[in-house]
């Protein structure tokens, strides 16, 4: 079965074609590119989608987020496991570097932390944020997101938008609408925010579905790590004035003070009660 769209079959074609729309983008480096894969292949991909309730899967319960997100290839479906390879894969990787203009070599994340499936269900949302700088395991420095969204006859006043704002926080610079076949590639910061942060209004049978994969590389500019030289988890940022954060930022705050008073073990015990994996 064909992976790709035919109109994307060279990717590097596609990557010179689009590297300096992509390096120049505002507030960070990002693009989004329709209909990337066959849609039959896509198809398949969503059909398979699991119930997250019912495989194990982590789920996040705070002010700061509410959705589930899958554990590991091990509840990937068989279509699902294809797609991470293929993303995964050397002609993709190098496409990547070609687009995104990354001098060091890229590597893929085979733990797939944070990585998988993707869903939001309706109330639920993703504060703004910066992601975790370095994989856990690995220690290497996570660079770039992808996601790819899996929602047909989607409509705009579901919300769901995946918003792009400034380093400020004064206001959102970029909202893409999470359209089935629709891939959206950025550059990964301490500073690059990004979420869904207003709650899912979709029907009680739909959800906000999509696959995310990372992507390293041993070391990073140092012009990006001047922010934040230390490794760090996910940092969560409230949009200057809007009622809706105020819970969220009283939280982060509090287990701010939490995780520096506190041994670690009890810290960590206290966190799955919001985030059960």
């Amino acid at each position: 079965m064909n992976i790709l769209n035919e109109a994307y079959k060279d990717l590097n074609i596609v990557a010179e074609k689009n590297a300096g729309k992509y390096q120049q983008a505002h507030p960070f480096p990002y693009i989004y590119f329709d209909d990337f894969f066959d849609e039959i292949f896509l198809n398949s991909v969503l059909s398979e989608f699991p119930d997250l309730r019912t495989v194990n899967a982590s789920s996040y319960n705070s002010p700061t987020e509410l959705k589930l997100a899958s554990r590991g290839e091990g509840q990937f479906s068989p279509a699902a496991k294809q797609l991470a390879y293929f993303l995964n894969s050397e002609p993709f990787l190098k496409f990547l570097n070609k687009l995104t203009g990354i001098e060091e070599t890229l590597l893929p994340d085979p733990y797939f932390q944070g990585g998988g499936y993707h869903e939001i269900k309706k109330g639920g949302f993703l504060k703004i944020h910066a992601d975790f700088n370095k994989h856990q395991a690995t220690q290497l420095d996570r660079r770039i997101n992808i996601l790819v969204y899996l929602n047909k006859d989607w409509h705009p006043e579901y919300g769901g938008d995946f918003e792009l704002w400034d380093e400020s926080m004064q206001r959102k610079e970029v909202g893409i609408a999470p359209l089935f076949n629709r891939m959206a590639i950025f550059s990964t910061t301490s500073l690059s925010y990004h979420g869904h942060p207003d709650a899912l209004n979709c029907p009680d049978d739909r959800s906000r579905k999509s696959f995310a994969l990372y992507y390293y590389t041993n070391g990073r500019p140092e012009n990006e790590t001047v922010a934040f030289k230390d490794m760090h988890g996910t940092i969560f940022k409230d949009r200057k004035g809007v009622e809706a954060d105020k819970s969220m930022k009283r939280f982060t705050a509090f287990a701010s003070v939490l995780k520096n008073v506190m041994p670690p073990f009890i810290f960590n015990g206290i966190r799955r009660i919001f985030i059960k994996d």
